[in-house]
């Protein structure tokens, strides 16, 4: 096994974090030092829904993330067609699943 390079970044990744957490939502908010992200989970028929995760930036930072999702969508799309805006999309109310009984 050899060393790793100089400036190479080591990155660990632990199973729990691996598992990942689905968001529908992103509410963004910022100051003049930094950028807000909380990502959302909103399920139809819940009238609250908790914050999956919270990422802070730099303004720095996140103008290099939001170059890096235009560049990433951008290949994902040269692959696998234009991605359609939501408002483009007919959802169904209940997202084809039942309605939720008490």
């Amino acid at each position: 096994m050899s060393d790793p390079q100089p400036n190479q970044l080591n990155i660990e990744l632990s199973e729990e974090m691996a598992e990942g957490s689905y968001a529908n939502l992103a509410i963004i908010t910022h100051s003049h030092a930094e950028f807000v992200i909380d990502f959302v989970n909103v399920m139809p028929g819940t009238p609250k829904s908790k914050v999956k995760s919270r990422i802070i930036f730099t303004p720095q930072h996140a103008k290099r993330f939001m170059k890096a999702m235009i560049e990433n969508i951008g290949k994902y799309e040269a692959v696998n067609g234009q991605i359609k805006d939501l408002e483009d999309v007919q959802l169904p109310l209940n997202f084809g699943g039942p309605n939720a009984q008490a």
